[in-house]
């Protein structure tokens, strides 16, 4: 491996700098699109969903703006983690669940679905 490559995922991810990512959350969040997200359609209209990851404690993006989208768009699957933030990847556990979900496993007490 290169001495210019990133040897963790960590390291990957600020290869831009410690605030790009949560920089370009923000820009997202708070800037006008083109399109109404409410307008968007299935994009797996036979089989399968869009899973948003919401943690309950994140400062950024409003718990209540994902759980409305999800209410909207029937196709999202909606998984909220109580004692999580911005950052809930790096909570204990969440990339298992994560990597469980799209493929039927089950759930941990710690997460809240809400599509009813």
């Amino acid at each position: 491996m290169s001495a210019n490559q990133p040897t963790t995922t960590e390291d990957k991810a600020r290869q831009q700098g410690d605030f790009e990512s949560i920089h370009r959350d923000i820009m997202v969040g708070f800037s006008t699109w083109d399109f109404d997200p409410m307008d968007l359609s299935n994009p797996f209209p036979h089989k399968g969903f869009v899973h948003i990851w919401q943690g309950y404690e994140d400062k950024l993006v409003p718990f209540l703006v994902q759980h409305y989208v999800s209410k909207r768009l029937p196709w999202i699957q909606y998984h909220e983690l109580a004692d999580c933030g911005h950052l809930l990847i790096k909570s204990d556990g969440v990339s298992d669940e994560i990597l469980r979900a799209p493929v039927g496993g089950e759930s941990s007490s710690s997460l809240a679905e809400f599509n009813e």
